[in-house]
């Protein structure tokens, strides 16, 4: 595994992005994609010559799970590896006292390719996404 993105919790995704962009130097890899099965809106963007990606993730409506986390401030939200065998990954963290949130299921914004989703007892929500074919979103 290898660590994909740092996902941050927000209201504005397009205001973060510019102000990412002109602090940081942050460059958008992607639009903002809707995931109706995540609730969830998301944007990726890249610092030139990283290979770890900043994700903002914003509820798509009031009845997505992330305004619960939202309401209490947002923030960082879940770090995400990419796994080449999702499976295998789950099961071996699972292992090693991770408990499985949801299972593997395709999303939106990796074309398809299937995410999960775990916690350990330090309450630090973990995704894992299946690898890309050139490492990317």
């Amino acid at each position: 595994m290898r660590l994909h993105h740092v996902g941050i919790l927000i209201k504005d995704i397009s205001g973060a992005a510019e102000v990412y962009s002109r602090r940081f130097g942050y460059r958008s890899k992607t639009g903002i994609v809707h995931d109706p099965v995540q609730g969830a809106y998301v944007q990726f963007l890249e610092l030139p010559g990283d290979r770890v990606f900043l994700e903002f993730v914003a509820p798509d409506g009031p009845d997505s799970h992330l305004w619960n986390g939202l309401n209490k401030g947002g923030g960082v939200h879940h770090v995400c590896y990419a796994a080449s065998d999702i499976d295998a990954a789950c099961a071996e963290l699972g292992k090693n006292g991770m408990s499985l949130v949801r299972s593997p299921v395709s999303a939106v914004a990796f074309h398809g390719r299937r995410i999960a989703w775990l916690m350990g007892r330090d309450r630090a929500l973990i995704e894992l996404v299946e690898e890309g074919p050139d490492g990317g979103i």
